[in-house]
């Protein structure tokens, strides 16, 4: 069984983007609807220039990003002007690099993991204004379309329809260099120190948080508390299972803990992330290497009858199949976090889902950032949510692509980014 990180394996921030993309081809630098020079804004307007910002640039697929200072147009209706102090690479962020992405738009300002200061606000923004302290969301909450009023999901169609393609909600980009447009990335665009982002994209959160720290909860930390919490709803003496230790899985773990669980067993063939994997709350760390049979035999040998609760955090299909069929008969439930790669398919044997196991799937953790995410950094403030223990490498924007590497080298949990350093 192939359990191990690859390239391909991406989070919860790929199942977001799959779930706004428009079509399954990769599509060409689209004709944009109008000049990027903007077009004439309200005589209120404080802004009507374009201002240089230095970014890291994919320029085309499987290539290193390039340094580069880029043109950003000022904030439209409905948008915000942000100055990003910190970003997290994500495994998102280096799947879509790789071209592995079907939906990969080039060129192109990655990033979707970060925290930053609103330096101005478009015509009619009224729920931030500059000096506000935000983190960028990749799932939108505008609080009034059909999915955000149904109290079912967190899954907002407000900015689908552009987000998935690249551009702001008016169907144009705020990016370029050298008069080429560049797309946006997943409404969020932080690997550029100045990006814009819709209103609805936004959280706005305590001044006093450490944005080295914080930015972790635009994608990984809250998508693995948040599966926990929202979606499999993990009670106190509950077991769980958690495979791959990735920021995501370790997530889990604490969101685990957080929540009481009795049994907490970590899966993953790299066992150098086994303490920190123990510093978080597992119980057990296992590597499916040790054995000669299925890992999902082996848990349920350690359980009895399997566990309560299993997360893949990890997009591998046949690592999908084993979180599956070691939960509990008649009742255990396995939630996917990670997303494999296009038009692969996951598969079990009816029997499984027959005797009353579940399989369920999330993105974001089920979180509402806007309303929710402002809540859980006053937790971390407070020593509630484990951050620091997350962030293993922070560097400069010069040395972004070591992010990358130390990523693909299974070195780091994640990298911040550093505008100041």
């Amino acid at each position: 069984m192939e359990f191990g990180h690859t390239p391909k394996v991406c989070g919860h921030g790929f199942l977001y983007a799959r779930y706004m993309a428009y079509s399954h081809a990769v599509h060409p630098c689209p004709e944009v609807a109008e000049p990027l020079v903007p077009s004439p804004l309200p005589t209120n307007h404080p802004n009507t220039m374009t201002i240089k910002s230095k970014a890291a640039v994919a320029f085309k697929a499987g290539e290193p990003l390039q340094i580069v200072e880029i043109d950003v147009a000022p904030p439209k209706k409905g948008e915000v002007l942000i100055r990003i102090t910190d970003t997290g690479v994500c495994h998102t962020d280096a799947f879509t690099l790789s071209g592995d992405d079907p939906e990969g738009l080039f060129p192109v300002v990655l990033g979707h993991e970060g925290a930053g200061i609103v330096v101005e606000v478009g015509e009619g923004v009224t729920s931030v204004k500059p000096g506000d302290h935000v983190i960028p969301l990749y799932t939108a909450e505008c609080g009034e379309c059909l999915f955000c009023k149904s109290g079912k999901t967190n899954l907002c169609v407000a900015v689908r329809a552009t987000q998935g393609k690249g551009v702001m909600p008016d169907g144009t980009t705020r990016f370029s260099y050298n008069g080429q447009p560049i797309y946006h990335y997943m409404g969020c665009s932080t690997f550029s120190e100045y990006t814009v982002v819709a209103e609805v994209s936004l959280a706005k959160i305590n001044p006093k948080a450490n944005p080295e720290q914080v930015c972790l909860l635009g994608c990984g930390v809250t998508t693995g508390l948040g599966a926990v919490k929202n979606t499999a709803k993990v009670q106190e003496g509950d077991t769980v299972a958690v495979f791959g230790l990735g920021g995501i899985g370790l997530a889990v773990i604490q969101g685990a803990k957080l929540a009481k669980a009795g049994r907490i067993i970590a899966i993953d063939t790299n066992p150098s992330k086994f303490d920190l994997a123990k510093t978080f709350g597992a119980t057990d760390c296992i590597n499916p290497k040790d054995f000669d049979k299925p890992i999902q035999q082996v848990i349920v040998e350690m359980t009895t009858w399997g566990v309560d609760h299993s997360f893949e955090c990890i997009g591998n299909v046949n690592v999908m199949r084993a979180a599956l069929e070691c939960a509990h008969r008649g009742w255990g439930q396995s939630v996917i976090i990670g997303v494999a790669g296009a038009g692969q398919e996951i598969s079990t044997r009816p029997f499984q889902l027959v005797t009353g196991r579940k399989w369920l799937g999330t993105a974001f953790g089920g979180v509402k950032g806007r309303s929710e995410l402002p809540g859980m950094v006053e937790d971390a403030m407070a020593g509630k949510i484990q951050l620091e223990p997350f962030v293993t490498h922070t560097m400069g924007l010069k040395d972004i692509n070591e992010a990358f590497d130390l990523m693909h080298e299974g070195k780091s949990i994640r990298s911040v980014v550093k505008y100041a350093a």
